[in-house]
């Protein structure tokens, strides 16, 4: 199947991947010479790099709209879902002008690109998951304001150049009203340039990346807290609690790992600390050996990884195969339900800090809410703190469309919510300001058990090395 892509794309991707290698850009932080521009592996010049990226980002686009188009689609290949949902492939076509996109008298149409393959894809079937109860919630006591809610998911397998094309794909054809769940930081450091160009909202993505709170942004809305709060947590319970002084830190080795690898070192910093070693290992891989060998020459007291489930598991079992004593924590980004069954009988006090509630304490009654849809929406479902938060974006963003009123719009929903005093979703308190589009700062601690299930972490006095 061929494709020709309209001029305005191909604008704006060269646009996008101008910026990669600016130290200041929007997609600043990657450097394209390393020891392969030596080897000559790759391109030395920005206009070459330009070339080099685009040609990249349009070799994907084909072979993701390829793989994604619902006409060739196979639906083998089509990530799992667990109960019927509406068939977007068929709604109103892009030509068709409405008042607002993805809004009809009938319907308002969200967009997603996730990771439904490869290493992370447990991430983004948790959010989907989450967010299609939320709206199958909603959906069943008559809509919003008399609409449906409706969402249709891409996959861009947690490559950056693939959310690009699926964000363009999403505002361009689809004509979505706004994008939400976004899986990762690499991810939506690409699509957010794309999103803000359009003034499409960009809401609850899965990351808790410092530059998505910079307030230049005025489309995106926040949910979670952020990664340098989590860290900052890890580092006061070690200090604080175990007195350990001999940190190390493993991290992914792109714009997600760098970010938590920075919220480490400012908290170290602050108390007048740094890494006794730090390991590095390339996103989408569980190539972690190199960065075992690399935090062993430390002899650290624990180890704060800042990874994907699958890398951050099998560091952990080398670790502990060949005799590493350290403390293993790592950021909410785990995915902690896929940590825990990669971990098996290995990951008895392994450290994760949470950005949500306990997905299975319905005491509270936002959990009670969540678990609820979910047993209506897929019965089999195992509640999880990754659905569970994408079960609050789903309400999050109901929030926002009840707010406005049958004469919705995207600037009103993005009003509504920012200038909420607060936001309160069945006790969970969301807050948000002119210059803060964060709306939680709670981070709890857990803790894997021998059973494999996580729990509460008062303090870590009982989990010293």
């Amino acid at each position: 199947m061929s494709r020709s892509f309209p001029p305005h794309w191909i604008r704006r991707l060269d646009a996008l991947v101008a910026e990669i290698g600016k130290p200041d850009g929007r997609l600043g932080g990657w450097t394209p010479c390393r020891s392969r521009c030596d080897a000559g592996l790759l391109p030395r010049t920005a206009g070459a790099v330009r070339d080099f990226f685009r040609g990249l980002v349009l070799a994907t686009a084909l072979a993701v709209t390829v793989s994604c188009a619902p006409e060739t689609g196979d639906p083998a290949d089509a990530p799992p879902d667990p109960a019927p949902e509406p068939d977007v492939s068929s709604t109103q076509p892009a030509a068709a002008v409405e008042a607002t996109p993805g809004v009809s008298g009938e319907r308002v149409l969200f967009g997603q690109s996730a990771a439904f393959s490869g290493p992370a894809q447990e991430l983004g079937l948790g959010m989907q998951l989450g967010i299609r109860a939320a709206f199958q919630e909603a959906n069943d006591r008559g809509g919003i304001h008399g609409r449906m809610l409706e969402l249709v998911s891409l996959d861009d397998a947690y490559e950056p150049a693939a959310a690009v094309v699926n964000t363009l794909q999403l505002i361009e054809e689809e004509q979505v009203f706004a994008l939400i769940g976004a899986v990762g930081t690499p991810t939506s450091r690409s699509a957010t340039p794309v999103a803000a160009e359009a003034d499409v909202p960009y809401i609850a993505p899965f990351t808790g990346a410092a530059f998505l709170r910079d307030p230049a942004w005025d489309n995106i809305i926040n949910l979670r807290a952020s990664y340098q709060q989590e860290t900052e947590e890890m580092v006061a319970r070690l200090t604080g609690d175990l007195g350990i002084d001999r940190i190390a830190v493993m991290y992914q080795d792109d714009s997600f790992g760098r970010d938590g690898y920075q919220g480490v070192r400012l908290a170290l910093a602050r108390r007048g600390m740094e890494p006794v070693a730090i390991g590095l290992y390339p996103r989408n891989t569980a190539a972690v050996k190199t960065a075992l060998l690399d935090l062993r020459q430390g002899d650290p007291q624990a180890v704060i990884m800042i990874g994907a489930y699958q890398p951050v598991s099998m560091l952990i079992n080398w670790a502990t195969h060949t005799g590493m004593d350290a403390v293993f924590l790592t950021v909410s980004f785990v995915g902690s339900n896929a940590l825990a069954q990669a971990l098996g009988d290995t990951g008895a006090d392994v450290v994760v800090t949470q950005v949500v509630p306990f997905p299975t304490n319905d005491s509270l009654p936002v959990v009670a809410s969540y678990q609820n849809a979910l047993s209506v929406h897929a019965p089999d479902a195992v509640p999880g703190f990754v659905s569970l938060e994408g079960y609050l974006a789903g309400r999050l963003a109901i929030e926002g469309l009840q707010r406005c009123g049958v004469e919705l719009s995207r600037d009103c929903f993005l009003d509504s919510l920012r200038s909420a005093e607060t936001v309160d979703i069945d006790g969970f308190e969301l807050r948000y300001g002119d210059d803060d589009s964060q709306g939680s700062d709670e981070v709890f601690m857990t803790a894997l058990g021998d059973d494999g299930a996580y729990y509460p972490v008062a303090t870590m006095q009982t989990m010293a090395p």
